[in-house]
This record gives structure tokens, C-alpha cells and sequence, in this order.
């Protein structure tokens, strides 16, 4: 059990908790990530579009960050998940599931988002596999391929606007969830994309492979990769209940360096951003472990003057 008050205390151990602690160590400060280590993208066999590190198995991600930030012995590894939080600016106390607790002056939130239970029966066994829910990310691995893309009718237009850069076979499927105005409907038509506004009823697949989706009305769609719109719930919890201001998705409402509207709590990542990519919340999280280290040292230079000034 760690008793000694930390500099800093990172939850969640993804690219943006991992790239913030590698900071954070190499400012010579201590910290502890705490991390149940089951990232969302384990069902995914690769990462991409992270320079050096295109086309990385997740795991291995993880596996060669810790490697490097051993070097820096004040970084604390925790697999564990933060069950609590209380304390301010200056002294967190953080409870872990397991009942271990760690006191940091400062917090960093880095917990990303989880995916909520998959409703479409089938969706689960190709999520993956052959179904994603990025272009960016797996559209390369799917080009030319048919694809069905699952998506609300009011983000139906710009995701096939998206994925036609990779294919010119596909056909969206709204699964009757969202609005869309007649406007978007036409631009759809003009371009021949195959429109159902349906529900999905289910997916069919060999092995985690797709091969067709069937439709509420029996209808069945053939093809060979599916992109989704998953839903998605925070990480943790705890930001809210410590008093930050959250958006209506769950994500941190924080300033350009990471910062919340509570003092010494910063988030970064998927918490607290839309863009869910590995190389940007890496960029996120190295960014707000600057800041992080800032704060701490303008602190301990008052700390420094205050002394130098006191009485004599």
C-alpha cells in the first residue's frame, strides 16, 4: 500500500494515461496508473494510423509503453480499477476495487469509454473481426470489399460520404434510429446508395467473418465487412460525482491543456474528447501531463518563495 503522498495519480492506463505518465516520470515525478487492464480496442487484433506503430497489436502497444517507462522509477503500475475518490487540489485519495488506496495531489483522468452491450444479435461475434467502427482505423484492411454500414439516418450521409474513399460496394442501414431531412435522403439517392431503414434483425457470420445482413423485414444484405456506430459510456464515473462538467456524451469538459472546472483534475483521451484515435489520445495525454507537471512546479516554487520570505 503506497502511503506516501504521490505527485500524481493517472486512471485508466490506455495511449493517453500511459503517454501522461511517461511524461510525468521523466519530470522526475511520481505517479501511479491505475488500470483493470481490459482496453476497449482488446477486440480488435491492430492499431493503426500511429506513426512508428502502424498496424501494432494492442496488446503489444501496451506492453512495449510500460517497457520504456520503467526506466523511470517513480511510474507505479496498479492493475486494479479506482473504485472512489475523495479529498481536493493538493491531497486525492483514491480507492481502488481491491481496496488498496494511493494519495496524489493531483488527478488525471484517463479512463477512456466503454462500449455499452451491442444490441444486434450476431454484432458481438464480427466486432472486430469484420466489423469496426472507424474508417480510419480499419478502412485500408476493408477497401473494395461490399460493405454494409450501420449507422443513425442523421450520420448516415457523411459516413457513406467517408467510407467512399475506401469503397464504391456498400449500403447503409439505419437500423430506424436517429432523424434525417429529406435534403440529406435525395443527396443519398442522387449518388445510388442503397438505403434501408430498417432495423437490423440480425448478422450472420462463419469463424468472426461476415456474410450478410438480415433485415427486420427478412430481407438479407450481402457483404463482407460492416462499419457501426457503437454506443459508448465514460470509462469512469468518478469525474462526475467529483464535480466536473461533462458533455451530454459522457465525455470531461476540460481546456486546452487538459484541464476540468475542479482544481488539481485534469482529463485526456477518449474521456474527454471525441476523437477516438490512439495517436491523438497519446498526443492528449502527453500534453496534459506538461501541464500537469507545470502546475506542480510553479506550486513548489511559491512553496520555495514563501520559505525564503517567511519570518526570520
Amino acid at each position: 500500500m503506497m502511503t506516501s503522498l504521490l505527485d500524481v495519480g493517472i486512471i485508466g492506463g490506455g495511449p493517453a494515461g500511459l503517454n501522461a505518465a511517461l511524461v510525468l516520470g521523466r519530470a522526475r515525478k511520481s505517479v501511479v496508473v491505475i488500470d483493470e487492464g481490459r482496453p476497449r480496442n482488446r477486440v480488435t487484433g491492430e492499431s493503426h494510423g500511429f506513426l512508428t506503430r502502424d498496424g501494432i497489436k494492442p496488446g503489444e502497444f501496451r506492453r512495449i509503453a510500460k517497457e520504456q517507462i520503467q526506466a523511470y522509477p517513480t511510474v507505479h503500475f496498479v492493475e486494479d480499477t479506482a473504485a472512489a475518490v475523495t479529498g481536493e487540489d493538493g491531497h486525492f485519495q483514491i480507492t481502488a476495487a481491491q481496496g488498496e488506496t494511493f494519495h496524489a495531489k493531483k488527478l488525471l483522468f484517463a479512463a477512456g469509454m466503454k462500449d455499452a452491450p451491442l444490441d444486434i444479435p450476431g454484432l458481438a461475434e464480427v466486432y472486430g473481426k469484420s466489423a469496426f467502427v472507424c474508417p480510419y482505423c480499419d478502412g485500408w484492411e476493408m477497401r473494395d470489399r461490399p460493405l454494409v454500414v450501420i449507422v443513425p439516418r442523421d450520420h448516415a450521409l457523411h459516413m457513406a460520404q467517408m467510407i467512399s474513399g475506401w469503397t464504391a460496394q456498400f449500403s447503409v442501414c439505419t437500423h430506424e434510429q436517429g432523424e434525417w431531412t429529406e435534403e440529406q435522403r435525395e443527396e443519398l439517392r442522387r449518388h445510388q446508395v442503397p438505403v434501408f431503414d430498417l432495423p437490423v434483425e440480425r448478422i450472420d457470420s462463419q469463424e468472426g467473418m461476415v456474410r450478410q445482413v438480415v433485415l427486420k423485414d427478412g430481407r438479407a444484405v450481402p457483404c463482407s465487412g460492416i462499419f457501426f456506430a457503437p454506443r459508448l459510456v465514460p470509462g469512469s464515473s468518478l469525474p462526475q460525482t467529483l464535480g466536473c462538467d461533462m458533455t451530454e456524451s459522457g465525455a470531461m469538459i476540460v481546456d486546452d491543456l487538459g484541464k476540468t472546472n475542479v482544481p488539481g483534475i485534469y482529463g485526456a483521451g477518449d474521456a474527454a474528447s471525441a476523437k477516438y484515435q490512439v495517436i491523438a489520445a497519446a498526443a492528449a495525454g502527453a500534453l496534459t501531463g506538461i501541464a500537469i507537471n507545470n502546475e506542480l512546479q510553479e506550486e513548489a516554487w511559491k512553496r520555495m518563495e514563501e520559505r525564503a520570505n517567511g519570518p526570520e
